[in-house]
């Protein structure tokens, strides 16, 4: 199990990440934008750096929805190798079973 205060600090990025999402899309468009002009590129450009850093999308660690584990996990499952290997083994996730040959 991860510390609980790394798994919160991941729930506050992605809070974040989801109050700021239309601003900072709105200001990078703007701030790559060749139909404007350099001071008005330039101005949004201040503007992004005052958003908060942890409302960037990329700050967002992907973590098992049921250990928190950072490392080693399914992005289509949301879980990590270890607790989907235990959910699969007793049968909870459909369709996946243990392989042999």
């Amino acid at each position: 199990m991860a510390k609980k205060s790394a798994i919160e600090r991941n729930r506050k990025r992605e809070r974040l990440v989801k109050r700021h999402a239309a601003k900072r899309a709105e200001l990078k468009a703007r701030a790559i934008d060749p139909a404007l002009s350099a001071e008005e590129r330039f101005a949004a450009t201040l503007k992004l750096a005052e958003v908060p850093r942890n409302s960037s999308k990329v700050r967002v660690r992907l973590r098992c929805d049921v250990s928190g584990r950072p490392r080693g996990n399914y992005r289509k499952f949301k879980l990590s190798r270890v607790a989907l290997r235990e959910l699969a083994s007793t049968g909870q996730i459909p369709g996946m079973v243990k392989s042999s040959w």
